[in-house]
């Protein structure tokens, strides 16, 4: 898998790139696997705009994806399509009872290949089984954070977690981000890296590229007047030096932590900030 570049014969096609989609092996999604998506436009419920720079773009079809398959069970991938709400790959598998299920496609998954789910099946690519059951140091994906809910982690393209250490009833990941964390290891896990590694590669190279995919411009704060931001205003000259950024409506940001789920700290046994813990 690469990215297609194109002839310079305009400013945007200079920088643009995009993926081949060789791994694509069908253009039609499955009508039963699919869903229709309302368009939001970063707004709530009470129609407030919650995440700015949302709006426009194309038309998409939810694909319906299955993070919990059933257990003791073969299934048989029928095609790798393009799932345009994520940057991975999906794969349309067929089970031993003939129903199909859409899953995250990992990097070995093509048309034809088979993989087992249950605690008793081979420790090979695809497969998915508790971490109990999984060798120390394989990469895995689609890792679940409680028995039993489905995968929750590590299901973005290129990524994949490493299973460094077993001890009583956790296991130790080295997730992507470089955290070190312990899950149970009752957790499922598939093994491998998820589909399309150059995702992190593209380049848009176009404004009207961005605008298909649904996100409206940004505009800086320091050009802003200021009674329109903290950054705004002044003659030209330098804006808030010696001061935090923040945003619009004072907030810090750039650096200023966030998290607020405090009760998993316990479960990190690395943090991804140098060893500090958020």
């Amino acid at each position: 898998m690469g990215l297609q570049a194109y002839r310079p014969i305009t400013p945007a096609q200079r920088q643009k790139t995009t993926e081949d989609y060789d791994q694509i092996t069908t253009k039609k999604p499955m009508k039963s696997l699919i869903a229709s998506k309302k368009q939001q436009a970063g707004r709530n419920n009470q129609g407030r705009i919650t995440v700015r720079h949302r709006g426009g773009g194309v038309k998409r079809h939810y694909r319906i994806i299955t993070y919990k398959l059933p257990q003791n069970l073969a299934f048989t991938v029928e095609e790798i399509e393009y799932d345009p709400n994520r940057s991975a790959r999906i794969a349309r598998v067929k089970d031993e009872n003939g129903v199909y299920y859409y899953v995250i496609a990992d990097t070995k998954m093509t048309k034809g290949t088979k993989f087992k789910t249950g605690e008793e099946v081979e420790v090979e690519t695809s497969n998915r089984m508790p971490l109990e059951n999984i060798p120390v140091g394989t990469f895995v994906y689609a890792v679940e954070l409680q028995p039993g809910k489905g995968a929750q982690m590590v299901r973005a393209a290129g990524a994949s977690a490493q299973l460094m250490a077993k001890e009583g009833a956790y296991a130790t990941l080295k997730m992507p981000s470089g955290e070190v964390r312990k899950v149970l290891v009752k957790c499922e896990a598939s093994i491998g890296t998820v589909s399309n590694v150059q995702h992190q590669n593209v380049k848009i190279g176009s404004a009207g590229r961005k605008r298909r995919k649904g996100i409206r411009p940004t505009v800086r704060g320091v050009v802003m007047n200021a009674a329109d931001h903290p950054h705004g205003g002044g003659d030209g000259g330098r804006h808030g030096s010696g001061k935090a950024p923040r945003t619009p409506w004072g907030q810090l940001t750039l650096g200023y932590r966030t998290r607020r789920n405090k009760k998993t700290n316990k479960m990190i046994v690395r943090s991804r900030h140098e060893g500090k813990r958020r």
